[in-house]
């Protein structure tokens, strides 16, 4: 019966788990509502880990309510979604092991507004639909929308204010964009309207491209793209390093839309409407890029120049997915994984050194020597070396093969020096940042008070990723392989979810 209703309960559990932790639990609730906190993304890493493994054999379909695609509900699990959820199951463990160190007392419900942004980004993973991709966007929209006040202060406001602001203008844009689509297709599946593109001719094909561009502008808006990317510097910079880390799998929900909707309902096989868009997001991927790049190396503030390396990671993987071929996507969805788990670790241990650095902070100036020098020294090395992409650790290797993956004359000629060179300018603002806040610091005596053993573990879970993405390179580049080529081939991604006979469930 479990492994019946397996693929809705990525989403179930921190939606119950939330709502425990919303009841009044006596004298000390706190502490309750960690032990529910753990224990559910503990099970929530389990549950994912089996959507996994399930979906290796074909896309899982789950009906709600037993009514079958196109007009019910239906909740989607391949081997892209499947790893997205486990991804975002693997962040949020270490993240919330971080938090339950105190940083979740800062603010009222940060247990609760945390169970229900997983719930959010999880549902925007497995949704086949895309009302309901909206629907889960506004779930974890609001929820962040409290999260990144987490501890209250003027400059949280000022960058909350922007971020909310935007965010509702994306809103309003999406639902323009799917009343576009229902209109001419008469259907919200995903599966359903790939079929109905494919057979639009004339007038109402450039409808549906129309269509096509709004939700571009949106799910570029989520990623951070350029020209919508300046309310992320700011936001991740001015929240708790809790916060920010849970963010770092925020835009990869908009990269995950636009490699899911941009292949399925507008990609080669979309007739009239196909390769939407790919054109655009390479010359916008690369000038994410390079202005990421220079945020980066401009920036006198750690937290700033780690909130850049967001805007470069997304730049890089939308250039390379505008390529349009099976090994620029494989590259992406390796690079993908791999600069989720480095930029969370990295917004950690940059708020541990603020915190151990007193009035100095986070800001790249000479301070005070650290209470733990010598282990925050070797993580911060090992996530420089890491996210810059040098030998031997997974961002080299997630580099390669993007590199790689660039094979005619204009890609080779723009794509290799813009990621060599960001590579360059990066490796300089983490140089100089690691100069300033452990070789020249002041004489005398060191920060007395030590962070606690666990928050030091879960920056280390986080970093252990990247060892394991290099020592299993192969068999991890191998199943993105199959993901791209699931993206570039969707027939049996559409055809299990409209011809499901099975699988219903009330």
């Amino acid at each position: 019966m479990l492994s019946q209703h397996l693929v809705i309960l990525p989403i179930l559990v921190p939606l119950f788990a939330a709502l425990l932790q919303l009841l009044p639990w006596g004298e000390n609730p706190q502490y309750y509502r960690r032990i529910i906190g753990l224990v559910s993304c503990v099970i929530l890493v389990a549950i994912s880990a089996g959507v996994l493994i399930a979906s290796t054999e074909g896309p899982q379909v789950y009906a709600l309510g037993s009514w079958q695609a196109p007009y019910g509900i239906v909740l989607v699990a391949d081997r892209l979604s499947a790893l997205m959820v486990l991804l975002t199951a693997i962040l949020a463990l270490p993240v919330l092991i971080y938090a339950c160190y105190g940083e979740d007392n800062l603010g009222s419900h940060f247990q609760a507004l945390f169970q229900f942004q997983l719930v959010g980004i999880i549902g925007a993973f497995l949704t086949g639909d895309l009302f309901n991709l909206f629907v889960f966007f506004e779930i974890l929209l609001i929820s962040s929308y409290a999260l990144l006040m987490h501890g209250g202060g003027k400059l949280k406001l000022r960058a909350c204010l922007h971020y909310v602001l935007l965010n509702l203008t994306g809103s309003a844009v999406f639902l323009i964009s799917l009343g576009v689509l229902y209109g001419i297709t008469g259907t919200l599946n995903m599966a359903d309207m790939a079929v109905k593109v494919a057979a639009l001719t004339g007038d109402d094909a450039i409808i549906a491209r129309a269509g096509g561009v709004l939700l571009l502008v949106v799910f570029g808006l989520k990623a951070a793209l350029l020209p919508l990317y300046f309310w992320l510097p700011q936001a991740y910079a001015m929240t708790t390093g809790t916060v920010a880390a849970l963010f770092a799998i925020m835009t990869k929900v908009g990269i995950y839309a636009i490699l899911r909707v941009f292949t399925l309902i507008f990609g080669a096989g979309g007739a009239e409407a196909a390769m939407l868009g790919y054109d655009w997001l390479w010359w916008l991927g690369l000038a994410t890029l390079a202005l990421g790049s220079i945020g980066a190396i401009g920036s006198r503030d750690m937290r700033l120049v780690v909130s850049y390396l967001v805007v470069i990671s997304v730049g890089t993987m939308l250039t390379t997915f505008s390529m349009g071929n099976e090994r620029a996507t494989s590259a992406v969805i390796y690079y993908l994984v791999h600069s989720t788990l480095v930029t969370g670790a990295l917004f950690l241990l940059v708020d541990i050194i603020a915190r151990q650095r007193g009035k100095t902070a986070s800001r790249i100036v000479k301070g005070r020597k650290l209470a733990q020098h010598a282990v925050l020294g070797m993580l911060f090395l090992v996530s420089a070396i890491t996210v810059i992409g040098m030998p031997p650790l997974s961002g080299f290797i997630g580099k390669l093969f993007i590199l790689e993956a660039a094979r005619t004359g204009a890609q080779l000629a723009l794509l290799w020096p813009l990621v060599l060179v960001s590579s360059f300018l990066v490796m300089v603002a983490l140089a100089r940042a690691g100069s300033r806040m452990f070789w020249h610091t002041f004489e005398g005596k060191a920060a007395e008070e030590k962070s606690p053993a666990g928050q030091i573990a879960a920056i280390a879970l986080l970093l252990t990723g990247a060892v394991v993405m290099t020592l299993f390179a192969r068999p991890i580049s191998s199943y993105t392989d199959a993901i791209a080529a699931d993206l570039m081939h969707p027939q049996t991604y559409i055809s299990t979810v409209l011809n499901q006979s099975g699988g219903a469930h009330e």
